[in-house]
């Protein structure tokens, strides 16, 4: 975990993988293009500055937990990570300030969620990866289940995910969200979304109408462009593809060498 610049700015690789960016002294920056995605729809999920109470399931650096809590101060936040080991490293060496609101659990994702009382978030975040793949118990949609009875009736659920063409992995995602959220977005850059590259998507998900104007704005300015597909098109996307049940589980597809660089 080296230190890359004259800031307090560290980056964390995982099996030489890019895997967080933090900088203390401007945790609001998000180095990394799909953090900054899920950055903007932190962003656009309630108005500007209003607490909430939010549920990383992935914890990494804690890059999007010191975000929310600089951009919406007073924040409730639980951090779930299996990696104990890594919570250690990021207690040592990258520690929260104190009166952060973020509380760090070791523990498997989804049991922890299986066991998080109903009813309880505002904004799950998801960013889980046994390396460079989601593992399998976090693709179902007994899963997804889990993830809807956590959050509140106007609660956004957030994932950051990866595939490349034909998307089979991303499209029965999306399938299973849909059966338990009336509405769904897709944020990706255009290339991955063409089939061009495997790349990050995040996968959005609400009972309520979310506010794609303003993340389309959002991510078109971004130094990488990405597109928001949501409506129609989204479903043109999804297609014939059915749910993931638990017994069918499979982690999400290996990224080809050289997939993911610190862009």
């Amino acid at each position: 975990m080296p230190d890359i610049d004259r800031r307090r700015a560290w980056l964390l690789t995982v099996d030489g993988a890019p895997q967080s960016y933090v900088d203390l002294d401007e945790p609001e920056h998000l180095e990394f293009e799909y953090t900054r995605r899920l950055g903007h729809v932190l962003d656009t999920v309630a108005e500007p500055a209003r607490a909430l109470d939010v549920l990383h399931l992935g914890g990494g650096a804690m890059t999007l937990p010191r975000y929310v809590s600089r951009t919406r101060p007073g924040s409730r936040q639980h951090v779930v990570e299996a990696d104990r080991a890594l919570l250690d490293l990021v207690a040592e060496h990258l520690p929260l300030p104190d009166g952060a609101g973020v509380t760090p659990h070791g523990a498997d994702a989804r049991a922890w969620l299986e066991a998080a009382p109903a009813d309880s978030a505002d904004v799950l975040v998801a960013d889980v990866f046994g390396g460079s793949r989601v593992p399998a118990h976090l693709t179902s949609v007994g899963y997804a289940r889990e993830a809807a009875r956590v959050l509140r009736a106007d609660g956004v659920y957030v994932a950051n995910l990866a595939d490349g063409a034909p998307f089979r992995f991303l499209r029965a995602q999306l399938a299973g969200f849909a059966t338990l959220f009336e509405e769904l977005v897709l944020i990706a850059e255009p290339g991955v979304l063409r089939g061009r590259r495997f790349g990050n998507a995040v996968l959005v998900a609400a009972h309520r109408p979310l506010d794609t104007a303003a993340l389309t704005r959002r991510t078109a300015a971004d130094a990488f462009p990405a597109r928001v597909e949501h409506g129609a098109g989204l479903r043109t996307f999804i297609g014939d593809a059915r749910p993931v049940r638990d017994e069918d589980a499979e982690p999400s597809p290996e990224p080809p060498a050289g997939a993911f660089g610190i862009g």
